[in-house]
């Protein structure tokens, strides 16, 4: 059994246990989606507002949108939960694959 562990052979105990889990794990997807929209809503404002600069707009969408992958893939994608080792591995090692063969072109490019 895969989740012996989690087992106390008392059903209601489990249950109770299995609703409060999910009652929290909702909690967090409830607050991350409201977060995500948020800085969604203050990307647009910004973009809206036309009384930023460009170099001033374009880096704070940017880090903007780099939290709210985080948001994704923490609270979303469950990558913050126990068993998640191995995807979290490859979805990291791509990641950094990707960002050095980027690297390594507009180092390319500009030299």
């Amino acid at each position: 059994m895969a989740n012996h562990e989690l087992n106390s052979g008392n059903p209601r105990v489990d249950i109770e246990y299995r609703r409060k889990k999910s009652k929290e794990e909702m909690r967090y997807q409830i607050v991350s989606f409201t977060m995500m929209l948020f800085l969604t809503f203050i990307a647009f404002g910004m973009v809206a507002a036309k009384g930023f600069s460009h170099w001033f707009t374009v880096p704070i969408i940017l880090l903007l949108a780099v939290v709210q992958v985080i948001f994704q893939l923490y609270y979303f994608m469950h990558m913050n939960q126990k068993g998640h080792e191995a995807p979290s591995l490859f979805l990291f090692t791509g990641l950094g694959v990707g960002l050095t063969a980027i690297l390594t072109f507009m180092t390319i490019v500009w030299w």
